[in-house]
């Protein structure tokens, strides 16, 4: 719902979904109500439909912003590095230690993957994700640091053993986001490198 928001506005905005988060998190999307977030947070219902049309309304928005917020950080680690294989490797690990950092945002990614009406949020998510890494991948194979292959393969795969050794190791098995990062460095970029690569100075 786009409404211009007074900063008193955008900040009970920001209250209703960092509680949302919190109790979708900790109890379930579908078992948590519209009427336990205004309660938790003192409202009433009319001030919650204010600013969302609907609980979906809700967690659609959140799922926005965590995936901005994911980008931000990545975009942030990477500016004014030179090089597109190393913008790769800290792009993996800044995913890693976000990840980390923000277990609860990612139960409800995991979620949201089993969910059929949320599926197109997270696919448009993953497809800025996947055109983010193509840039970098593409750069590289034009330097010759990464093998000439169909940037798109490599793109997907770089996020797929990123998104998949982070919800087993980091999440299901515990272990810590660097040791996760490494692994994953060292995976991806074995993959990736072209073998004659000239040592970056």
């Amino acid at each position: 719902m786009n409404r211009r928001l007074t900063p008193r506005g955008r900040e009970r905005r920001r209250q209703l979904m960092d509680y949302a988060i919190e109790r979708f998190a900790e109890n379930g999307y579908h078992p948590t109500s519209v009427a336990e977030i205004v309660q938790g947070l003192g409202v009433g219902k009319g001030v919650f439909y204010w600013y969302f049309k609907s609980k979906e309304e809700l967690f659609l928005e959140i799922l926005r912003e965590t995936q901005l917020d994911l980008r931000r950080a990545q975009q942030q680690a990477i500016e004014g590095v030179d090089d597109p294989v190393k913008r790769i490797e800290i792009g993996i690990r800044t995913t890693m230690r976000w990840s980390s950092e923000h277990a609860h945002l990612n139960r409800l990614v995991q979620f949201a993957a089993t969910e059929e009406r949320f599926l197109p949020a997270l696919r448009k998510g993953q497809d800025v994700a996947i055109r983010d890494a193509m840039r970098h991948v593409k750069e590289g194979i034009e330097r010759g640091e990464i093998r000439d292959t169909d940037p798109d393969y490599i793109a997907h795969a770089i996020l797929g053993i990123t998104a998949q050794l982070a919800r087993v190791f980091l999440h299901e098995r515990g272990q810590p986001w660097e040791q996760v990062a490494d692994a994953a460095v060292t995976l991806v970029l074995d993959g990736i490198l072209a073998t004659d690569r000239s040592p970056v100075g």
